[in-house]
């Protein structure tokens, strides 16, 4: 089995009015599987993300517990003096998570 580079794989957003990201619902790596699907704040995410661990968005493939269709990391981007969740090649001000389904 092949070792994962990544701690956890987002599947679903949800947005605050003012564009930052309220909560994730992810799957974390718990040493060579996945927990079921958990809701992860948005500040939870950041010191996650702060503490070096790699977030990636995806989806868990039908029947594998532990293998996952992924496609490019979540980042934590500093713009304009405060903090903002990226994934993809967005360049906007505030968090934006490309090609995750919002809730």
């Amino acid at each position: 089995m092949a070792k994962l580079n990544y701690d956890g794989v987002v599947e679903a957003v949800r947005y605050t009015p003012a564009g930052q990201v309220e909560w994730v619902r992810a799957y974390e790596r718990r040493g060579p599987v996945f927990s079921d699907h958990v809701l992860i704040s948005r500040a939870d995410l950041v010191a996650r993300l702060k503490a070096g661990k790699r977030f990636l968005v995806g989806q868990r493939t039908t029947y594998q517990g532990a293998m996952f269709e992924t496609s490019q990391p979540v980042q934590l981007v500093a713009k304009n003096g405060s903090e903002v969740i990226l994934a993809g090649d967005a360049s906007t001000g505030h968090d934006h998570l490309e090609g995750v389904p919002v809730i």
